[in-house]
């Protein structure tokens, strides 16, 4: 089978050669073995997020530049052009639409393009969103009205982190900040988490979690209530993400501690500004950083307890749950088992799928693995445009 598949740890060996270094140089640069560098380069075991931001430290580049960032597909580049192009006129604001209606429609097409990862569809209705809102925004000059922009500013941010594109990602953020500034708190807390979550894109792991643990501090004093209770939790899941690429162990334990504690006001996952937080996204958060901490089996342990049920995520977190237990199945050599879950986030969110690093990296250390054809693993490898 071909082994020289295309993702974020082939990428290393690239970047490290043209950077004149060894294998050795780099490994004490980034303060990792030369025995993780070589199986991570040629395909022997999966580069995780924290390991490729110590690398990309190590070599002077950015982390998108490790990772890579998703080539536009055709017709793309237009559609990005025109993106860029309204975010541009942010302050230049034209006609209102007649009908508020319209406005809500296209908040509610955004969210649900979101949550279900769908990623060519998000581009091509943002331009639209973006200008609607901003248009009425300025005319209304409502918080709820410049709380809308926010969230359409968040799914371009969603949008543009999913493929690297990070000069877009933090444009966003920029955006989302000025009308948060004009709407309620929580729009604030989500334009905070989406902040820290630029930092987090960018492999400034500290950075990121210290801009949330001061958003933690002006939260706390506010009055009790769901929103309060939905905020935190958004926060501390943001804070656990960091501290874990950290491996803080004290911060991780605070941050798991109290997501899981404001998650008990919620008898299921509650949605605002299309985004979730409750028991279940709680848990697929922990997984994920349990997979980050290299404590595969618990986060196996806490995947079990939440499928005991049906899931009740949206499609973008499920992908995500899928593709960080087949992370932690294939660091137990169970190469079925990661086959089968990075099976089931192709399935769920497909365009997701085909774009994240995580995924680009299991199937191209499962592709390197094994030594005999099997028929699951080519037409996965054939769905991700990879020849084996």
């Amino acid at each position: 089978m071909k082994t020289e598949t295309p993702g974020p740890g082939r990428n290393v060996a690239i970047i490290r050669k043209q950077r004149g270094m060894s294998q050795v140089q780099l490994a004490r640069a980034a303060g990792v073995s030369v025995s993780l560098l070589s199986k991570i380069e040629i395909g022997d075991w999966a580069l995780s997020p924290g390991v490729a931001a110590a690398l990309a430290r190590g070599m002077g580049v950015t982390l998108d530049e490790v990772l890579g960032q998703a080539v536009p597909q055709r017709g793309e580049d237009e559609q990005l052009k025109e993106l860029r192009a309204v975010m541009r006129r942010f302050d230049l604001p034209g006609d209102p639409p007649s009908d508020p209606q319209v406005i809500k429609r296209e908040l509610a097409t955004i969210f649900r393009l979101r949550g279900d990862a769908n990623l060519r569809g998000l581009l091509t209705a943002l331009p639209q969103a973006i200008t609607c809102t901003t248009n009425y925004a300025h005319a209304a000059g409502t918080p709820s009205a410049w709380s809308m922009v926010a969230d359409v500013y968040s799914a371009v941010y969603y949008l543009a982190a999913r493929h690297r594109w990070m000069e877009l990602a933090e444009l966003a953020v920029v955006r989302q900040q000025l009308a948060a500034e004009r709407a309620d708190p929580l729009t604030a807390v989500v334009a905070v988490r989406d902040e820290a979550g630029a930092f987090l894109n960018s492999g400034d792991f500290a950075g990121g979690l210290a801009v949330i643990n001061r958003a933690i501090v002006r939260l706390e004093g506010a009055e009790d209530g769901p929103n309060k209770a939905w905020g935190l939790g958004q926060l501390h899941m943001r804070g656990l993400t960091l501290a874990g690429r950290l491996r803080e162990s004290a911060e991780v334990a605070r941050h798991a501690r109290e997501a899981v504690r404001w998650s008990e006001n919620f008898a299921e996952d509650v949605e605002m500004h299309g985004m979730h937080f409750g028991p279940e996204n709680a848990a697929n958060h922990l997984v994920a950083t349990f997979v980050d901490l290299e404590q595969h089996r618990k986060a196996l342990d806490v995947m079990r307890d939440i499928s005991r049920q049906p899931l009740k995520l949206p499609p973008t977190r499920r992908g995500h749950l899928h593709l960080n237990v087949a992370r932690a199945k294939l660091a137990l050599k169970d190469r079925e088992g990661a086959l089968e879950s990075l099976t089931d986030a192709w399935e769920v969110t497909p365009q997701m799928a085909r774009v994240h690093p995580t995924s680009q990296e299991v199937l191209r250390v499962l592709i390197t693995l094994h030594r005999r054809s099997n028929p699951k693993l080519v037409k996965l490898a054939s769905q991700a445009g990879v020849t084996v």
